[in-house]
């Protein structure tokens, strides 16, 4: 069951456990931006999370195919993501009236 099998673990920078989050996807690819985890699945979801309280910031995203890389833009604008078949599907960050 990969319900068991897939957690994202916390630590402080001196290694101190935080906290865990058990996911029900399989991570593929993973970047940190700002406060922000985005991470990326196999089962073709794109995931934001908090980065202190790893709780779902918004509820993900389905691309329908395989996850294989996430960037983030450095103006944090917009999310680069790399499927499977190729694609690079372009998501834009913010409220819906700045994308």
């Amino acid at each position: 069951c990969l319900q068991d099998k897939n957690a994202l673990h916390l630590y402080s920078v001196n290694g101190k456990y935080l906290g865990s989050e058990t996911l029900k996807e399989e991570v593929s690819d993973l970047c940190v931006t700002g406060e922000y985890i985005v991470m990326g699945s196999l089962q073709g979801f794109l995931s934001i999370r908090d980065l202190y309280s790893l709780s779902l910031s918004i509820s993900p995203l389905a691309m329908r195919l395989p996850i294989h890389c996430i960037s983030v833009t450095k103006e944090y604008s917009h999310i680069l993501v790399g499927l499977e078949d190729g694609k690079l599907i372009i998501v834009g960050v913010g409220k819906p009236a700045e994308v």
